[in-house]
């Protein structure tokens, strides 16, 4: 049986600490730590050598940088270290994004702490674990993002060329190529993927 060394980044510390407490009874866990001060991190990689780094993406009462943005980073000065998201936020744009930065997995915090021992156990032993019920779609680009984006706060068609310096015709090319990806068929349907998929946050 492996052993597990975890160390958790997580700016919620009612979190850290149950996560904590339901792992405590699994012997495949050796150390659990957990650090919601980011300056540490570093110091925490270097010294401790953690087996796992959970890392959550939403981090605002710890850091500016999301999760997944400091993975990257992390992984830039430790291209070792094994980082897992582990995260509410359970979209197909973030889990795509973990893949693209080096993450060896991505988890939903629901995950009950027998599976999600399962899952690290798996890593550990070289696999990836990216589990989706909904399969990943062809990327937007940010300029197509923009758009929706633009579309999603109300801004009709002409005004939206005119805030991109390109023609209503240009615009609607890239409609096209937004509908086609999103597999929809109108503005509405591409804006609700959108938000469904993690591309725009949803609308208050």
């Amino acid at each position: 049986m492996l052993l597990i060394n975890i160390l958790l980044v997580d700016d919620h510390v009612l979190f850290s600490k149950s996560l904590e407490i339901a792992l405590s009874d699994y012997p495949d866990i050796k150390t659990f730590q957990s650090i919601n001060d980011i300056s540490l991190l570093d110091k925490f990689i270097e010294e401790d050598a953690p087996d796992i780094l959970l890392m959550d993406i939403n981090l605002k009462n710890i850091t500016s940088e999301d999760g997944l943005e400091l993975a990257k980073q992390i992984l830039h000065r430790h291209p070792e270290q094994k980082i897992v998201i582990l995260s509410g936020y359970d979209l197909p744009v973030y889990r795509n994004e973990a893949k693209k930065i080096g993450a060896k997995g991505f988890i939903n915090k629901n995950t009950e702490p027998e599976m999600l021992i399962a899952y690290l156990s798996q890593i550990m032993q070289g696999k990836f674990i990216f589990n989706s019920s909904v399969p990943f779609l062809e990327e937007l680009t940010d300029c197509e993002k923009q758009i929706l984006q633009l579309i999603a706060n109300g801004r009709k068609r002409k005004e939206i060329a005119g805030t991109l310096y390109i023609s209503e015709r240009t615009l609607s090319n890239h409609l096209q190529h937004i509908f086609e990806k999103l597999d929809v068929s109108s503005s509405v349907e591409a804006v609700t993927k959108a938000i469904q998929l993690g591309y725009l946050p949803p609308i208050c």
